[in-house]
């Protein structure tokens, strides 16, 4: 198996520098020249001061601002981190050994640095608060929902975890809020078929052979809300949300379906009511079983109307 080559420069707040490979057949004539042009977003401004401060590097070390370009190498560099607004809800550790993390998510906090969200992550807060720069999730929730994650700390054993997630031998449960339709049949399993399109928010079900399997449960009711349990045996984007609101009941405070919302990434009123509650597996190192399960509860169901901000 070939080695990950290891970054020349130190992770910073947890991650790893970015890591550019520079074309075979690039015909600039400095690494700024190639820079400017590769990263059109990076003002040339900030290149060149990059360049002076040392923070643009190869094998070698820092690249002077007239470095020459050399075909087919490489070189790293830390982006710049976007202005976050801070998530004011702590994670919670359910479970902890040598080779795996339970992490219980809050809502409005994402799995893992990507886009406006790089510090306010579970990734980045786990690696830096509990100093496992390697530490790795085995899978991810959305932003919006909150719940149980499984971290591998140990990467050796990425691989193993990883896999089990891939292969859907994880059995996930989910906890849900939404309306009480008196009309609808459940439990029963719903089958259909979700595409999701690079740079498009939402997700859609379309004709077409299934691709997607949620089995929906009623837990119990009251007046016109329902706590439901999900159980999905596919893993597509917004899947559960999809399937929901295909049934007429769709998950309460969700700002995608049925009809896509504009909220301001730092309101944090009225979360969407999903909640990964339980994961069971066959451990595949140990070869025992395991079980995790939330402590988190869904606010809508024991204070509905602090839920609603009334």
């Amino acid at each position: 198996m070939r080695r990950r080559q290891q970054p020349p420069l130190p992770k910073r707040h947890g991650l790893d520098p970015a890591r550019l490979r520079l074309p075979e057949d690039g015909q600039w004539a400095t690494i700024r020249d190639h820079l400017v042009e590769r990263l059109p977003r990076v003002p040339a401004a900030r290149i060149d001061e990059l360049l002076r401060e040392g923070g643009i590097v190869d094998l070698e070390g820092p690249l002077a601002p007239d470095a020459p370009y050399v075909p087919g190498g490489a070189i790293w560099f830390h982006r710049d981190l976007p202005v976050e607004t801070d998530v004011p809800f702590e994670i919670d550790i359910v479970y902890r050994d040598d080779a795996i993390l339970i992490a219980d998510k809050p809502h409005f906090l994402a799995t893992i640095p990507r886009g406006q969200h790089i510090l306010q992550t579970a990734l980045v807060r786990l690696r830096r608060d509990l100093e496992l720069p390697d530490l790795i999730p085995a899978h991810r929730l959305d932003r919006a929902t909150a719940g149980l994650v499984l971290f591998v700390i140990d990467p050796a054993r990425r691989g193993a975890y990883q896999t089990m997630f891939h292969k859907r031998v994880v059995r996930k449960e989910y906890e849900a809020i939404a309306r009480f339709d008196p009309e609808l049949e459940l439990p029963r399993v719903v089958h259909s078929r979700i595409v999701k399109e690079r740079q498009v928010l939402k997700a859609f079900e379309v004709p077409g052979e299934p691709n997607a399997e949620t089995h929906v449960e009623l837990l119990e009711h009251r007046d016109d809300l329902g706590r439901y349990r999900l159980r999905p045996s596919t893993g597509r984007t917004h899947q559960l949300r999809l399937h929901m609101n295909g049934l007429g009941i769709p998950i309460l405070g969700d700002d995608f379906y049925p009809e896509l919302t504009d909220k301001p990434v730092d309101d944090f009123t009225r979360p969407l009511q999903l909640l990964a509650s339980a994961i069971e597996f066959t451990d595949p190192v140990t070869r025992e079983p395991r079980r995790f399960e939330t402590k988190r509860t869904l606010q809508a169901w024991h204070d509905p109307q602090g839920w609603a901000g009334r």
